[in-house]
């Protein structure tokens, strides 16, 4: 937390999140939402908040922990929403089925997906096709839009950059239109 909050006085973006299924209560998610919550009513620098479903890789201490169950993620999704109105929250596409019911729930971010890298942390979860995923999307009335690491909020105040990034941020910002 003395990370975070340290990054909040020098005025850092932050994305955050918590890892659900390692062992923690329901007491233990909802604590960690309101201390996100009280981090960022005290600094403003959070941009997005993770849900992130563990995931159990062979030859690891945990490797035969079963994963979070849809419904007990879908939940944490939409009490994250509760806490945290104007927060963006973030579901990977690549961990998760039944992305709709997350995005109904209240999640608004999908996070980094890419047509050339795997994801590093599960590569063998692979990216969804980002095209089929944009169809998919569209026909439940979502719109899947490329943006910067920096949200629009933290590239509109020059406050959390530097002034070496800040034009080409900006710049970057305005050609993709990110600025929505």
């Amino acid at each position: 937390l003395k990370t975070i909050e340290k990054a909040g006085e020098l005025k850092i973006p932050f994305t955050i999140g918590i890892l659900v299924g390692i062992g923690e209560s329901w007491e233990d998610r909802i604590n960690s939402l309101l201390e996100i919550r009280r981090l960022q009513e005290e600094f403003g620098h959070i941009q997005e908040v993770i849900i992130q479903p563990f995931v159990p890789k062979e030859e690891t201490p945990m490797e035969n922990k079963s994963p979070p169950k849809h419904q007990e993620l879908l939940n944490i999704v939409f009490f994250a929403r509760r806490i945290m109105p104007d927060m963006n929250i973030q579901v990977p596409p690549n961990l998760i089925s039944k992305l709709i019911d997350f995005l109904l729930a209240g999640a608004n971010d999908l996070g980094g997906m890419s047509t050339v890298t795997p994801d590093f942390i599960n590569p063998q979860n692979p990216w969804p096709n980002i095209e089929k995923l944009d169809k998919k999307l569209g026909k439940e009335g979502f719109d899947l839009r490329e943006r910067l690491s920096i949200y629009p909020k933290f590239v509109k105040n020059s406050d959390y950059m530097r002034p070496e990034v800040e034009e080409v941020v900006k710049e970057l910002s305005e050609k993709g239109d990110y600025l929505e």
